[in-house]
């Protein structure tokens, strides 16, 4: 029998593991360490004294007391910063050759000579490499390492930071105040719009470490920006931790679309935050794939400020053994004709389980406001999990709201079908699976289609390690 397109496919340039050589490294979670990152860091006081109060909230804030279990995450062990023996490059042939062959494997100097207006590679906790095309400075886009914006930028990172994601939103969001390192700022001018998306791929290489950067993108009056964030991670056998955050800003009149492919290995706890504020007219776009991960806990929250403001929402995740994957996201309606568009879809085998969270608020100012959300989970076996829990805050009148679930198994009589038209079963299985992740592979760059793709693929032959 000839091979199928599902065994075809390899996960071996996502798990490349170079030697830990690295130039500094901090482990725990105490003043000391804060201290130790930001002098190394040479960072002003105002950074320094954020860190600090971020770490006294993260003390007083309680784990969370709902979702998957987080009790295995030991902070004393886990290593909250790691530096590449490497400072920030603006070629890749300046980039060590251990790590330089690993972003080659991952295709990611390939695609920004092909697609891509502008790259950041961050490799365990510092940006390895950055650049941007001539013709979006002289435009003035600002594109970045967030160390960078920070030394360089004061004053614009100072009225934006934490002001979309505050340090008391949860304990983890705490931990990432308290060590963040790396990450990308953004901040596109009035009126300029950008045809060629940007990208940020983060690569965490060292066992037992976290993952802490932040990202920043402020998308003025009338301009356009696609950001793609992309992830991955080797496997081990002790539990990293990825914590990041992303602050959004889609001023009155402008667009985002902010796409991520997330692509950890399978001892990850991958505890994400995202959030964006969107002004009148403005309208933000998410497309989001979760793959990988032991657990993950990711809600992307919208706040429709501006009257007219939407968002729309694309997403899908997919749980294989071993794994609890708890995302969804949240919804603000501030302002009258505001609208929004959730098209959530999860996949689950092998006693996976994927748990849809969604929590739509309409204020009573948002009238005439209009909501849709839609959540279908397919499980492909008896043994996994997919749960459905919607929360809906409709506090006027004056509103469309509609939320349909479908939970459901591949058809029994759609795999004879095509079986006798002469398709194995286990292609049979992959087409169906295909075709009911099209629409969120639909909305996103066709390179990065086909990466999802190949995921589903390695999902089905139960290959991601």
């Amino acid at each position: 029998m000839s091979k199928t397109r599902i065994e075809e496919v390899n996960r071996n340039i996502y798990n490349i593991k170079n030697k830990e050589d690295y130039d500094f490294k901090t482990i725990g979670l105490t003043e000391e360490v804060i201290k130790e990152i930001s002098s190394k860091k040479d960072e002003p006081k105002w950074m320094l004294d954020l860190r600090l109060k971020a770490l006294k909230v993260y003390e007083e804030l309680t784990m969370p007391t709902w979702g998957p279990d987080l009790s295995t995450l030991d902070m004393s062990k886990i290593a909250t910063y790691v530096r590449p023996k490497t400072d920030m490059k603006s070629s890749w042939n300046d980039v060590p050759e251990d790590i330089k062959s690993t972003f080659d494997a991952l295709g990611i100097p390939e695609a920004e000579k092909e697609s891509l207006a502008g790259v950041g590679a961050q490799y365990d906790s510092e940006i390895v490499y950055h650049s941007i095309k001539d013709e979006l400075v002289k435009q003035g886009v600002i594109y970045t390492d967030f160390d960078t914006a920070v030394k360089q930028y004061p004053d614009l990172v100072k009225q934006y930071f934490t002001k979309c994601v505050p340090i008391t939103d949860h304990k983890f969001i705490a931990l990432h105040y308290a060590v963040w390192s790396g990450g990308s700022f953004v901040y596109v001018p009035k009126g300029v719009k950008l045809d060629i998306p940007l990208q940020s791929y983060f690569r965490l290489n060292a066992k037992g470490a976290g993952q802490f950067e932040h990202t920043l993108i402020i998308v003025d009056e009338g301009a356009s920006l696609q950001f793609i964030e992309g992830c991955s991670a080797p496997k081990y056998n002790e539990i990293n931790l990825h914590a990041g955050c992303v602050e959004l800003f889609v001023k009155e009149g402008a667009f985002l679309r902010y796409s991520t492919i997330e692509n950890w290995s399978k001892n990850m706890m991958n505890l994400n935050t995202k959030k964006v504020i969107v002004e009148k007219d403005g309208k933000i776009e998410w497309v989001t794939g979760s793959f990988g991960s032991k657990i993950s806990m990711l809600y992307p929250m919208s706040i429709l400020n501006g009257e007219n403001a939407k968002c729309e929402f694309t997403g899908i995740s997919f749980a294989g053994k071993g794994q609890d994957l708890d995302t969804g996201l949240k919804i603000v309606h501030n302002a009258e004709n505001t609208s929004s568009v959730v098209n959530s879809k999860s996949i689950s085998k092998d006693g996976g389980a994927c748990t849809f969270r969604s929590s739509v608020k309409i204020r009573p100012i948002a009238k005439k406001s209009k909501t849709f959300v839609s959540c279908e989970s397919l499980m492909l076996d008896s043994i996994s999990r997919s749960d459905t829990i919607p929360v809906n805050d409709i506090q006027t009148e004056e509103v469309e709201f509609s939320h349909e679930a479908k939970i459901g198994k591949i058809s029994e009589q759609a795999i004879f079908y095509m079986m006798s038209r002469g398709i194995s079963e286990e292609e049979a299985k992959a087409m169906i699976v295909r075709g009911f992740a099209d629409p969120i592979s639909k909305a996103l760059p066709i390179e990065y289609a086909v990466e999802m793709n190949n995921l589903i693929n390695l999902e089905l032959k139960g290959a991601i390690g």
